[in-house]
């Protein structure tokens, strides 16, 4: 498939700025979407089959022969066979602060691996100051009898260091243009989100070698010019869809959890506007109150905790081609998400029993799930039989 130019993507992204939304619930006329409350979990259509089993799994992708990488949060790599039959542990990780939300978090391979075997991992780091959240790449190299370990491992973003163990993010994704983007969260410090000089509370988009991009939006106004759009809170999932759109959902405060389709140089607002609180009671004003800043395509109050967002392209499920799915934590759920344009809202709520903390999709088209904690389970889902 040919892949789009950047310049198309940006100006697909910038006429899909500028078109009027309808005014709906509690929307404002800059496009504001309803808030989802609760909803009822829908029949499953599909039969869930147990792979294997980790110890709290944070990310998975999946490798050109069919193999999988799992990352777990406490520091370890495993690479995983297309059966989930046979284990093995990577070796060469770097050294991970693993308390509170950090640890080893996403991993993703280039979009060449099959000729350069390098992947990209994300994992917070103590140092002078606190923690920050860090970007790297390595190659993976497979030796006798079953060995792997990462070599060549380089930093390619290393966020500023502050204090708590809150909020790193730390989403990988490479566009269809081969630009990488990632994100970084705001850390719990709010601020941090809105100040132009910093790379918290920021989409970033970098070159493969972790350098800034050509044509960022923001650099020539005086912003880190790595920083594609800004306002955000925890950012725990970002993926394109068939025409180049980025979308990412992130975590609300108390409600207000947002997915969001990121537009160049936008402000999305945080913590100036949003669906939600502070956790101690104080209010955040609403996002239509400021409608010059981003609105969230779709929100949830109560939350859904989002984490992992895959949008599918695979044949398996054919009425589902197009459609967003984000696994939820406290809800527990699986979430489905009907894109429409520019346009998103939930379409179906699954109970998977258990805290769900990624979704990808598998080469055949299935969807594979990873269950949180402890013991959490790589499922993989496909369409239940008459």
């Amino acid at each position: 498939m040919r892949v789009p130019p950047t310049s198309f993507i940006l100006s697909l992204l910038l006429v899909a700025c500028g078109t009027a939304a309808t005014d709906i619930g509690r929307a404002a006329a800059q496009g504001q979407a309803p808030i989802t409350g609760e909803q009822p979990f829908a029949a499953k259509p599909f039969a869930d089959n147990v792979i294997a089993t980790f110890d709290q799994p944070w990310a998975m992708t999946f490798l050109p022969d069919g193999r999988m990488l799992v990352t777990e949060k406490p520091g370890r790599l495993v690479l995983l066979s297309a059966d989930g039959a046979q284990k093995v542990s990577v070796t060469g990780v770097p050294q991970v602060a693993s308390a509170g939300q950090g640890g080893l978090m996403d991993v993703v391979p280039h979009p060449g691996f099959a000729r350069n075997h390098r992947i990209y991992l994300s994992y917070s780091e103590a140092g002078a100051g606190g923690n920050g959240v860090v970007l790297a790449r390595a190659t993976l190299v497979e030796g006798p009898d079953d060995a792997a370990r990462l070599d060549q491992v380089e930093t390619l973003f290393r966020a500023p260091k502050v204090d708590g163990n809150g909020h790193y993010s730390g989403r990988i994704a490479f566009a269809p243009d081969g630009h990488l983007f990632f994100t970084a969260g705001e850390r719990q410090k709010f601020d941090p989100a809105q100040d132009p000089k910093l790379p918290l509370g920021k989409v970033l988009r970098l070159n493969d070698d972790g350098t800034a991009a050509k044509g960022n939006p923001l650099a020539a106004k005086g912003f880190d010019p790595r920083i594609w759009s800004y306002g955000h809170r925890n950012l725990l999932g970002i993926a394109f869809d068939a025409r180049g759109g980025l979308w990412e959902q992130e975590m609300g405060p108390k409600g207000g959890d947002e997915l969001n389709l990121i537009l160049p140089g936008r402000n999305y607002g945080y913590p100036i506007v949003s669906n939600g609180n502070h956790y101690d009671g104080r209010d955040i004003p609403d996002h239509p109150t400021r409608p010059e800043l981003e609105a969230p395509k779709a929100s949830w109050n109560p939350v859904i905790s989002p984490a992992g967002l895959m949008i599918y392209s695979g044949t398996m499920f054919p009425d589902w081609r197009g459609n967003a799915f984000i696994g939820g934590l406290s809800s527990k759920a699986l979430i489905r998400v009907a894109l429409t344009g520019i346009s998103a809202r939930e379409a179906a709520r699954y109970d998977m029993g258990a805290r769900i903390r990624e979704v990808e999709q598998g080469p055949d088209g299935a969807i594979y799930v990873l269950e949180d904690g402890a013991g959490g389970r790589l499922l993989r889902l496909t369409p239940k039989q008459p």
